[in-house]
């Protein structure tokens, strides 16, 4: 497991290679898995392994992840930092809409409490900004639970510099959660306004959606003196990238999650981290 650590907000420090729980779910992120007992060992194994920072939301099933979450390890951990989402609606499998109404994320976030069994949520991130309606009302609705106790602390996802800074002016925002990996770095200008900022950039899909880990994939030719698969090189790329790097790589099977965590083990020099941002 890694031992580089990272704090969020001040007051909850993590390792710097975290679980995404929306694998744990049926097809099309929607439902039961097709495994249940096998996604409840994933989690255990998980902080087994020295995982301590766990990513789930409300949209993952809708609230099926949330209850394996729960099911898996409640009464939680010391140290345990349980992330969460609202802002998305689900009509149905890969239907995603945001939905960013004030009263509708007070009753996702009392639903979180709820499914999850906590009575505050240590990291409440904004899935989406809904554009029909005014981000300070919806940042707005957050910081009004956050004041209430409900939520620790605030992060946005797949937002922009104005965005944050939109949101900044309303609630202090330690996390900023975007699309980003080898294969797809178009949040650069983010991840250095995280940087500077002092905000956790937590990557989803960091290993590109599967296409990273291939033994095809174009990781394959830069492997040579490392014992290493494609899906770790690509975790461990991530990790040297930024210290405010917070990886979440998701799976539903207890091979994968070990292979991924194996990344933690890699170091690449300089000149490795170049060959292979080069290489895709």
């Amino acid at each position: 497991m890694p031992t580089d650590l990272l704090q969020i907000g001040g007051d909850l420090t993590v390792n710097r290679l975290g679980f995404g729980a929306m694998r744990l779910t049926g097809p099309g992120i929607w439902g039961e898995p097709t495994d249940r007992a096998e996604a409840i060992r994933v989690v255990r194994r998980a902080v087994e392994l020295g995982v301590n920072f766990i990513d789930t939301a409300d949209a993952y099933g809708p609230f099926t992840a949330d209850l394996i979450i729960r099911e898996a390890l409640h009464p939680y951990p010391e140290g345990l930092v349980i992330a969460t989402k609202v802002g998305m609606s689900r009509p149905g499998p890969q239907d995603w809409r945001p939905l960013g109404r004030p009263e509708y994320l007070r009753q996702q976030v009392e639903l979180n409490l709820r499914h999850l069994g906590l009575e505050t949520i240590d990291l409440l991130q904004l899935h989406r900004v809904d554009p029909a309606v005014p981000l300070a009302d919806q940042v707005g609705e957050l910081a009004a639970l956050q004041k209430e106790g409900k939520i620790r602390h605030i992060g946005l996802s797949e937002v922009g510099i104005e965005e944050l800074d939109q949101a900044r002016a309303v609630a202090e925002i330690v996390s900023v959660q975007n699309m980003y990996n080898l294969g797809d770095r178009k949040y650069e200008d983010v991840l250095g306004y995280a940087e500077e900022h002092g905000l956790a950039f937590i990557p989803w899909f960091p290993i590109g959606s599967g296409a990273l880990a291939a033994p095809d994939s174009s990781l394959a030719a830069v492997l040579d003196g490392h014992a290493a698969t494609p899906a770790q090189l690509a975790l461990a790329w991530l990790l040297h990238r930024s210290p405010a790097m917070l990886p979440i790589p998701g799976t539903s099977s207890v091979a994968h999650l070990e292979e991924n965590m194996g990344a933690a083990q890699i170091r690449l020099t300089d000149e490795e981290f170049a060959s292979v941002s080069a290489a895709v």
